[in-house]
């Protein structure tokens, strides 16, 4: 399924992210999505069966450092500065729908 880059999806995306872009600016960042999608969907035309798995390498290995319990801020200290705050954490504007 195609995705439709047009000004309905340029105006939610800037209600989403609380910014207001000129005509000019629409325009652009109309023409950068599609030039973007444009380019996925080549990459997923793309016969990747020969191409051989990398990222589960078996031989792969990241050593992980040791995890040190150390004492905490104090919960009730760090919330008297919140904005909005529901006792044990911080209340944020709601981002995603």
């Amino acid at each position: 399924m195609k995705m439709v880059i047009n000004e309905k999806l340029i105006k939610y995306l800037e209600d989403l992210s609380f910014i207001t872009l000129s005509v000019e600016e629409r325009g652009r960042i109309c023409a950068d999505l599609e030039s973007i999608i444009a380019g996925m969907e080549l990459l997923s035309t793309l016969d990747t069966d020969s191409v051989k798995q990398q990222a589960l390498n078996s031989s792969f290995r990241t050593d992980l450092r040791k995890d040190n319990v150390t004492p905490s801020f104090n919960r009730s200290e760090i919330l008297k500065n919140a904005p909005e705050a529901n006792g044990e954490t911080f209340v944020v504007p709601q981002a995603v729908e």
